[in-house]
């Protein structure tokens, strides 16, 4: 879980980063740039909230039983 969130943020910091430089070289395309990084960011977002849900899965679901 620990891995996960950490690799998570380093991907955002990351897209932000390369969003605010392309801004930057291109300040006509800022408003494109912004939406592209605001839809990527909720996706990593949506990765550690999976990674959250299957930990929790795992920590406290009962599991299958096939006897």
């Amino acid at each position: 879980m620990a891995i996960a969130a950490g690799l998570c943020g380093l991907g955002q910091g990351r897209a932000v980063a390369a969003a605010v430089e392309a801004m930057a070289r291109q300040p006509g395309a800022a408003a494109r740039i912004q939406l592209a990084m605001i839809i990527g960011l909720a996706l990593i977002e949506s990765l550690a909230i999976y990674t959250l849900v299957i930990a929790l899965i795992l920590l406290f679901g009962k599991g299958i039983s096939f006897a």
